[in-house]
């Protein structure tokens, strides 16, 4: 056995129609919407911080970042809680749909123009069936810069 990665596994949700995707090995848990505090004066992004189990957690706004429409709330939105640069945080996104193994060789690199979103943000692109799915590269959704805000908010 060569040691090498063929497969990864990533869990599915949506932002509008669109399918994204992350490795579930960032993913601490997935939860429901909590109780947010507002923080004055955080990036646009940041709706706020949660207290989950006494950690408080800055949660980021994934349609916010990526300069899509608001989400009405509804009972399907959750909170992936992930960690970036040692830093917990949310991302809110509008409904988690699966998890799926996806074969390495099988990603393909982004393509150059998506769809209004920075291809800056995508590891890259497969396809779950018939759908394509956007496979987002956790670690760029911070700039160093904002992450060392965060940690200033926390």
């Amino acid at each position: 056995m060569s040691g090498e990665i063929t497969e990864i596994q990533v869990a599915c949700f949506k932002l509008m129609d669109d399918l994204y995707a992350v490795d579930i090995m960032r993913i601490n848990e997935i939860i429901r919407p909590q109780k947010l505090t507002v923080l004055p004066k955080a990036p646009a992004f940041i709706e706020g911080v949660i207290n989950l189990r006494g950690t408080v957690i800055p949660v980021v706004d994934l349609r916010k970042r990526f300069d899509m429409p608001p989400r009405p709330s509804s009972a399907s939105t959750r909170l992936l809680i992930i960690r970036v640069a040692g830093q917990s945080l949310g991302l809110v996104v509008d409904d988690v749909t699966e998890v799926i193994t996806v074969p390495v060789k099988d990603i393909k690199p982004p393509p150059t123009v998506a769809d209004g979103m920075a291809v800056y943000y995508l590891l890259g692109v497969c396809l779950a069936g018939d759908i394509l799915v956007m496979l987002l590269d956790i670690d760029k959704l911070l700039t160093t810069h904002e992450v060392r805000a965060l940690e200033n908010l926390a």
